[in-house]
């Protein structure tokens, strides 16, 4: 677990980034992404070659004998001067070499480039780089986590990052499972949130009961508090699956790709297939046929909701569902195409979806409802994803395939922070709820629902009163028949069928009221006439 100390010592090199001169958040995270992984390169070419001393067993160098000097133990502890030549002209060169090994960190780094131009500065990050235990998977995701929690700026196309507690209800609710052999997608990955959360479940869910403990440690108001940790012990027999092939992402920022494959790498899955691309062009069908059309049992995404696009790129299977240029109608289509019958999704889209009146949106609409199982609409408040952006937004959870009979609607109106920029923590928080009306109304329709309690929103879960009579639309949560959703030229927005109970307020008749006035006026007029008397 990262402890108050540690974030402190982030906090003061994210402040000497600063000073530095390096202000975008995300330059920072990737020149201490580029730092991390020199150092965890350096760990795993040490632990080969111990293990070639001790046992025998042979293995490809990742640096050549004139490359030595690029080992982060060998410069870490040059002067500064040293040191930034040595990084700046040795190391990421190294780097960039890497491109033609085949790994997947070497893919992204062969445009990698040192931003830090001072060499104290290197050498503060450095010696805090060296401090960071990168050697313990519970820590290391929690580190990196921390770092991508820094990020409070928008990118040019629309992405953002997803809060983390959005993401974990999510991951809750659609609950991944390597025993079935589960591909999981995000075809816009960003920083890889969505699948390090996933990763992160499947841990807690697959930790035997004497594998968890609890450590001690500093909170962020230097309060000790306990915190479990789960070693994921019974995924053992998973390992390979969840390792090689249960984690997928594309995006076409290569920096957000460097950030989401250290990301997973941090959390310990060891070869996630992160890959540069966009899934919107033509491009993607032709390069990745498999995972273009019917490739995955769990799609989980925040796609972005603006940006540009190239309308002559776009892949016309996707324009074959929904003939428009609006991002999040084609990131619809596309996750339709992309889930294998009967494969799930749960999908944050702007509310514009839910009830736009285009062609586009109406048929999007129509074919999720029709042609494929739409099982949820969960209502978010306007402020969850600010300070990035105050768009309303909504979660559209639906699996390919079969037909619609009733769609489940909630309305979250709390989810534990203000709605406001600061995004300060509050009590009120609607999430446990709807988790657990959710499980509930799985089971209620004889679905399997996942018995797992082992994480902190989970624990909340066992206190939160479910929904049990469906049909009440006072209530946040409630269902729509699909008959109701035709009628309603298949209109999701939850105000559509929500019912509000008004209270009575009863008030005094008018002539009363107007009788107080004048007696009140009556006694203003007295005073005043006392009150000129006395001058």
């Amino acid at each position: 677990m990262i402890t108050g100390d540690l974030k402190s010592k982030i906090d003061k090199l994210w402040e000497e980034f600063w000073v530095g001169g390096i202000t975008n958040p995300l330059t920072v995270i990737e020149q201490i992404t580029y730092l991390m992984y020199s150092r965890m390169l350096d760990t795993m070419e040490s632990k080969d070659e111990q293990k070639k001393a001790l046992a025998g067993v042979d293995f490809k160098p990742r640096f050549k004998s004139h490359q030595q000097d690029c080992r982060f133990s060998q410069y870490c502890n040059l002067s500064a001067d040293e040191m930034m030549e040595v990084v700046r002209d040795e190391v990421f060169l190294h780097f960039r070499s890497l491109s033609d090994s085949g790994s997947l960190l070497g893919e992204f780094m062969k445009d990698a480039r040192l931003e830090v131009v001072k060499p104290n500065l290197l050498v503060k990050a450095v010696e805090m780089i060296k401090l960071l235990p990168l050697d313990r998977g519970d820590t290391k995701g929690d580190l990196y986590e921390y770092l991508l929690s820094k990020l409070t700026t928008a990118g040019i196309n629309g992405q953002f990052r997803t809060p983390r507690h959005i993401i974990r209800a999510m991951v809750e609710m659609m609950e991944p499972n390597p025993a079935r052999g589960e591909r999981i997608c995000d075809p816009a990955c960003g920083t890889g949130g969505f699948l390090a959360t996933s990763y992160e479940y499947l841990l807690e869910k697959y930790s035997s009961l004497d594998s968890i403990h609890t450590e001690t440690v500093t909170n962020e108001k230097g309060e000790l508090e306990q915190q479990k940790v789960f070693s994921g012990d019974l995924l053992n027999e998973y390992r390979s699956h969840v390792d090689t092939d249960m984690f997928h992402g594309y995006d076409f920022d290569s920096t957000m790709l460097r950030i989401a494959a250290m990301n997973l790498i941090m959390h310990g899955v060891d070869e996630p297939d992160i890959h540069y691309q966009d899934t919107m062009s033509q491009s993607f069908s032709d390069k990745y046929p498999d995972a273009s059309h019917n490739g995955f049992h769990l799609i989980l995404a925040n796609p972005p909701f603006t940006g540009t696009l190239d309308e002559e790129d776009i892949d016309p299977d996707i324009l074959k569902l929904v003939k428009t240029k609006k991002t999040e109608l084609l990131f619809c289509a596309r996750i339709l195409q992309m889930l294998k019958i009967g494969g799930r999704s749960a999908t944050v889209v702007p509310q514009g979806v839910l009830f736009g009146s285009s062609k586009a949106h109406q048929s999007l609409r129509t074919t999720l409802v029709e042609n494929n199982q739409l099982e949820a609409v969960i209502n978010l408040p306007s402020g969850v994803f600010k300070p990035y952006a105050g768009v309303a937004t909504a979660i559209l959870i639906f699996t390919k395939g079969g037909e619609t009979d009733n769609v489940w609607f909630y309305d979250l109106e709390n989810d534990g922070y203000s709605l406001d920029d600061k995004r300060n923590p509050i009590a009120k928080n609607d999430i446990p709820h709807m988790v657990a009306s959710w499980k509930q109304f799985r089971k209620s329709k004889n679905l399997p629902a996942d018995d797992f309690m082992g994480h902190k929103l989970s624990e909340q879960l066992k206190e939160q009163p479910a929904e049990t009579d469906w049909q009440d639309k006072t209530q946040k949560a409630f269902v729509v028949s699909k008959a109701d959703l035709k009628a309603n030229k298949y209109d999701l927005s939850i105000n559509r069928y929500k019912e509000v109970v008004y209270e009575e307020e009863v008030y005094d008749a008018p002539l009363e009221i107007l009788g107080r006035l004048k007696a009140l006026e009556a006694e203003i007029q007295k005073a005043l006439v006392e009150l000129e008397g006395m001058l």
